[in-house]
């Protein structure tokens, strides 16, 4: 029998989230005192499938997991929210991957990531997926899976005509063949900087123009309150102003804006009004608790727009 169709397939880490909240980020040699803890769903590339899901996008995930109770969360999860999960890997040799978030007082957050099984995620897997990946619309991925995984993603992606987006986090130098195959790049303000080989403080309007002179097809700056910026060969920056809310933490904000933006470019959506749904949809994650619970739907963003 073969696998329901996507419109957009996740090459995805999964984690599971460990937060604890602190007043602030703690010192080397501190001990600080957490006022809750808990255990949620994460993984950028999850996270942004879950929020894709949410939107109304037919959406499947190529993810490695262990098999332990992490990865029966995962899959869960997964299928609670409608994602196909045919090309998910489970495996005895290695645990799932887990998230170590510090959340602090102002809503900001600290993360180490350990990718247990997720490590494992490479060519193989997503070849597996060729099928799926040949027919959907838009391939997305995070700098949280294995690079080599994410290259063979998007060159099958390419060939077919799928739009691919990356989300480059965690930062980290990208070679040229990889940008090359990236429609859509979304960096946030620091990211940027760091895999354009940019200083700390310089413009991010150069940092955005030397991916896309290594062949990014546009570079979207995340800019966090601030909205986002749009960088494409040839074309002014399109600047999008950020919505005011009351902020209870981030922690996904990031995953919930790329997977919005997967899913209204599946629907066709012109680059320009994708960003302005995801804009809308980041906003509204950012007011719930922890990566997932704040994650809205098509029809909450439909809510937030004009007319």
């Amino acid at each position: 029998m073969s696998a329901p169709a996507a419109d957009v397939v996740c090459v995805a880490s999964w984690n599971a989230d460990l937060v604890s909240r602190v007043p602030r980020p703690i010192a080397r040699g501190e001990t600080l005192l957490a006022s809750s803890f808990e255990i949620s769903p994460g993984g950028k590339g999850s996270n942004a499938a879950v929020a894709c899901a949410r939107q109304g996008a037919r959406t499947a995930v190529i993810a490695r997991i262990g098999r332990d109770p992490f990865g029966a969360m995962a899959l869960a999860l997964w299928q609670r929210e409608g994602i196909v999960t045919t090309h998910v890997e489970q495996v005895d040799d290695a645990p799932s991957g887990v998230a170590q978030i510090h959340v602090y007082d102002d809503g900001d957050n600290s993360i180490a990531v350990f990718p247990g099984a997720g490590a494992g995620l490479g060519a193989r897997q997503v070849h597996a997926a060729l099928d799926a990946i040949a027919s959907c619309r838009v391939v997305m991925a995070s700098c949280e899976v294995p690079l080599a995984a994410t290259l063979e993603a998007f060159r099958i992606a390419r060939a077919a005509g799928a739009t691919t987006v990356l989300n480059p986090a965690p930062a980290m130098a990208l070679p040229d063949e990889l940008l090359a195959r990236v429609d859509v790049l979304t960096p946030n303000e620091n990211e940027v900087r760091l895999i354009a080989g940019a200083a700390p403080q310089a413009p991010i309007d150069d940092a955005a123009h030397a991916l896309l002179a290594r062949g990014a097809g546009a570079v979207l700056v995340t800019l966090g309150a601030a909205g986002c910026a749009l960088y494409r060969s040839g074309a002014a920056p399109v600047a999008l102003p950020g919505r005011a809310v009351s902020v209870v933490d981030t922690i996904g904000a990031g995953d919930t804006f790329t997977g919005a933006l997967a899913a209204a470019l599946s629907r066709g959506l012109p680059l320009a009004d994708a960003m302005v749904r995801a804009i809308v949809a980041a906003s509204l994650a950012v007011t719930g608790r922890g990566a997932i619970a704040g994650m809205p739907t098509r029809a909450a963003v439909d809510a937030c727009l004009p007319g």
